[in-house]
């Protein structure tokens, strides 16, 4: 699927890249002629104002005279006779010119430097011309441009151009041009390919993501599903026995359900923030107050797990955010430390102001996480100790929540661990909302 990927990016950029070669080469060819067209046109004109014994046109070229500061003795300076760039003009272009009397009998012809033609050519040339009765036009055989210009005494004459050299023109330009064209093509395919590895390198990696997800949420659905068929097909094996009888396997069917559907919500939740879905009221809460609740709620399960709970929460600190997700965020963490506590341990939980922003951390004794671990916490299905987590009834989503929840509400969560400092969760919190904000969540997975 990448790869098809990589190679439908490339195809559209080498594409659109062929566009506006062809658009640019078309422009640079059109233009092009039609500088040529107005060069020969030129000339013909400059051609048709000449005098007897004018043509061929040549172009001198001497040293300019000197100064006389600059030539001490006074000598004979140089000179220069450069005629002007109509000249030059007359000179480039293979241009003659013809003269017609009344009868349209050829009196003289005037051939440039550059050009010669036969008598039968030239008496086509002239028939075609008389023919078209047009002032200008073009010719193809043989291939002339002409101008006519007719006098009041009737005495017509007529500039022709070969357009031949318009043509060996072109077709150098098109050739040149095709040849960079090929060669710009080559080395943005190169660049393309180089962008391509880029640009997908994020796609391939939320693609693997996303694979990873789908086989760990199967695996993870597939447990309590076999638990449920497991005590269900004991139930059927005894349908004479009451429910009373029964109770044990009902229960256990009962429990994995409730598992299972704690693990769908859970998935829901973040399926629907991966598609910017889920519904967020923005508002003024206090946060004190939500932390607060929180730890009381978690006392007596940390007392159960024999766990001491310490609270630090500074009053009446307010937030912009959606107070169920706020609420959840912060049960997580703390359901993630009376887990990993340890024996007697001790949380704890504290709030406060930074600047602009709350800063909520969660702190617990236990054993440290490992350093290779620790960026792996809030990936989803992620476990640094698998075999605890299932005992413990986690699926490894908790803190893939917990991070969704931060930055759906522009912040961010981070991890430190150590045998001293304990194990310390920080989530830093804006205390407004500059936008409503429905950012898709982070690729997370728990511990």
């Amino acid at each position: 699927m990448i790869r098809k990927l990589r190679r439908k990016f490339i195809l559209i950029n080498m594409l659109l890249v062929s566009v506006v070669l062809v658009v640019v080469l078309a422009f640079l060819m059109g233009s092009s002629f039609q500088r040529l067209r107005d060069q020969s046109v030129d000339a013909m004109r400059l051609a048709l104002k000449w005098e007897d014994g004018d043509l061929p046109v040549r172009i001198e070229i001497d040293l300019p005279p000197r100064e006389p500061e600059d030539d001490p003795g006074g000598g004979p300076g140089g000179g220069q006779h450069v005629q002007d760039s109509g000249s030059r003009q007359l000179v480039m272009v293979p241009v003659f010119t013809v003269t017609l009397d009344e009868d349209g009998e050829i009196l003289s012809t005037k051939m440039g430097s550059n050009i010669t033609i036969s008598d039968s050519a030239l008496e086509e040339a002239v028939s075609q011309v008389l023919e078209s009765g047009a002032n200008s036009g073009l010719l193809t055989s043989p291939r002339l441009r002409y101008l006519v210009d007719e006098s009041p005494s009737g005495e017509r004459r007529i500039a022709f151009a070969d357009w031949g050299w318009e043509l060996e023109n072109l077709m150098s330009l098109a050739v040149t041009s095709l040849l960079m064209g090929v060669g710009a093509l080559f080395c943005f395919f190169l660049v393309s390919l180089f962008l391509s590895n880029m640009a997908l390198h994020p796609v391939e990696k939320a693609w693997e993501q996303q694979r990873q997800f789908v086989a760990d949420a199967s695996h993870e659905l597939k447990t309590p599903l076999t638990v449920i068929l497991a005590n269900a097909g004991i139930v059927l094996a005894h349908p004479e026995d009451t429910v009373a009888r029964q109770q044990k396997w009902i229960t256990f069917i009962q429990d994995e359900a409730t598992r299972m559907r704690s693990l769908v919500e859970d998935l829901l939740f973040l399926a629907r923030n991966d598609a910017a879905r889920q519904p967020l009221v923005f508002e003024t809460i206090s946060m004190s107050e939500i932390t607060t609740g929180c730890a009381l709620l978690f006392e007596s399960v940390a007392f159960e797990a024999g766990v001491e709970l310490e609270s630090d929460i500074a009053p009446d600190l307010t937030i912009e955010g959606d107070e169920g997700q706020l609420r959840r965020l912060v049960m997580i963490l703390l359901d993630n430390a009376v887990k990993y506590a340890g024996d007697h341990g001790n949380i704890s939980l504290s709030l406060s102001r930074v600047q602009d922003r709350l800063r909520l951390a969660v702190v617990n004794s236990g054993p440290p996480i490992p350093p290779e671990h620790l960026s792996h916490l809030f990936e989803r299905f992620y476990r640094a100790d698998s075999s605890r987590s299932r005992e413990q009834g986690g699926y490894g989503l908790g803190l893939a929540i917990a991070k969704t929840i931060a930055v759906t509400h522009g912040g961010r969560i981070s991890v430190t661990s150590s045998a001293q400092q304990g194990t310390c969760f920080t989530v830093l919190l804006p205390v407004t909302q500059r936008r409503t904000r429905r950012l898709p969540a982070l690729p997370g997975k728990h511990r």
